[in-house]
């Protein structure tokens, strides 16, 4: 089966960093095969036979710490869930000059629609969507800083989700689907 894993909080701002080349390394030490890296914040695309994504997210995590000696949070997504966010996001969403659009990756621990009555959002300037785990944001460039979400950051909440723009989304299903 294929998935993809997407770490949480490496190598941003100098922090957490991980080699792509020795993440691929680990992730078939591990028995995963099929192994690719996608741009440098901690995306794999990868096959495997084991088809508990607790017991894949368990074995990940335990490879990565081993092979960096820092805990990493890992969220795996099989090639249907990530079918379902892509299609969920308007073709005319995108990420641009003119236009942000993000994808927040939730954790199975908060992956439900009701998450979305616990978002500050400001619908006069921001677009947002629950689809298969996943919230889809959408907000015009020069209203980012103006963004509802802006305030999730540093909350018990965000700790639980890891972001994506929507290319890097459209990317990985590509990839995952080659």
């Amino acid at each position: 089966m294929v998935y993809v894993a997407l770490l949480r909080g490496i190598n941003v701002g100098g922090k957490n960093r991980v080699e792509m080349k020795r993440l691929k390394t680990g992730f078939e030490d591990a028995g995963m095969t099929a192994v690719r890296t996608y741009i440098n914040s901690g995306n794999v695309i990868f096959s495997s036979t084991i088809r508990s994504k607790a017991r894949l997210v368990s074995l990940l995590e335990k490879t990565i710490a081993k092979d960096t000696g820092f805990h990493v949070d890992v969220l795996v997504r099989d090639l249907k869930s990530m079918r379902a966010v892509a299609k969920a996001m308007p073709a005319k969403w995108i990420n641009s000059e003119v236009m942000k659009c993000d994808v927040l990756f939730l954790f199975d621990d908060v992956a439900r629609p009701s998450v979305m009555n616990r978002l500050p959002i400001r619908p006069e300037i921001e677009d947002v969507k629950y689809a298969s785990g996943a919230i889809i944001w959408r907000i015009d460039r020069k209203d980012a800083t103006k963004s509802g979400l802006m305030k999730l950051v540093g909350t018990d909440l965000y700790k639980r989700m890891t972001i994506r723009n929507c290319n890097t989304v459209r990317k990985l299903l590509e990839l995952m689907e080659a």
